[in-house]
C-alpha cells in the first residue's frame, strides 16, 4: 500500500516510531526509582538463576532450571517473566519446559505490617491465573483466586505458591490442582541473584 492510499485518518500510524523511550530495569542501582506501593515487594527485584525438582501424582518426578526475573519501569508494579528447562541428573540441558509472563502489585489491606498483593500471570499453554496474597517480611504467600483457561488447555483449577528469601537465595514451593486431583505439591526451587 503506498502512502497516497492510506486514508487520511490513518495516516500518522505509518509514520515512523523510535524504540520504546521508558527505561525498566531490574536494578535498583539504576533506571527510576521504585514506587513507594512497591516496596514489601523490593526483595524480589532482579534477575534470578537456579535449580529446581518437580512431580504430580501421576507423573516421573523431574529436575529443572529456571531463571526469573522481577523488572519494574517506576509504576506500581512489577513485570515478571519466567522460563525452566528440563535438565538430567547432570545438569545439562534436555529440552524447553514451562514459561510465565506476569505482573506483580500490593493492593491495600487491612494490616500494614502483612501487605496484599495480587499476582496476574499467563501462561503459553493457554492458562491464566489471578493470585491474591500477603508479603510478612520476606515471606510471601499466595493462592488463586480465578483460573481461567482455553477450551484446550489441560484442567487446572487451582494454585498455592511460597516464596521467601532464604540467606540471599529466592527460594518458593508450588501446589497445583489439576486434572481431578486436589491441590497437591508441584514444584520447588532455589534461585541465587544474578543481577538486581
Amino acid at each position: 500500500m503506498s502512502e497516497r492510499e492510506v486514508p487520511e485518518e490513518f495516516a500518522s500510524t505509518f509514520q515512523k516510531v523510535e524504540p520504546y523511550p521508558f527505561e525498566e530495569t531490574d536494578d535498583l542501582r539504576r533506571g527510576p526509582n521504585l514506587h513507594d506501593d512497591l516496596l514489601p515487594l523490593l526483595p524480589l527485584v532482579g534477575r534470578w538463576r537456579g535449580r529446581g525438582q518437580g512431580g504430580y501424582p501421576g507423573t516421573e518426578d523431574f529436575l529443572y532450571a529456571q531463571e526469573i526475573s522481577f523488572l519494574h519501569d517506576g509504576r506500581p508494579f512489577l513485570r515478571y517473566q519466567s522460563r525452566s528447562w528440563i535438565i538430567d541428573a547432570d545438569g545439562k540441558p534436555v529440552r524447553p519446559a514451562a514459561q510465565e509472563t506476569g505482573w506483580w502489585r500490593v493492593v491495600k489491606g487491612e494490616d500494614p505490617k502483612r501487605p496484599e498483593i495480587e499476582v496476574l500471570l499467563s501462561h503459553p499453554t493457554g492458562i491464566l491465573d489471578l493470585y491474591y496474597g500477603h508479603v510478612d517480611g520476606t515471606k510471601i504467600e499466595i493462592a488463586t483466586d480465578a483460573v481461567v483457561r482455553s477450551p484446550q488447555a489441560k484442567e487446572v483449577t487451582a494454585g498455592k505458591r511460597l516464596y521467601g528469601i532464604v540467606e540471599g537465595a529466592l527460594m518458593y514451593a508450588q501446589e497445583l490442582a489439576a486434572e481431578g486431583k486436589p491441590l497437591s505439591p508441584h514444584l520447588s526451587a532455589s534461585l541465587t541473584r544474578v543481577s538486581g
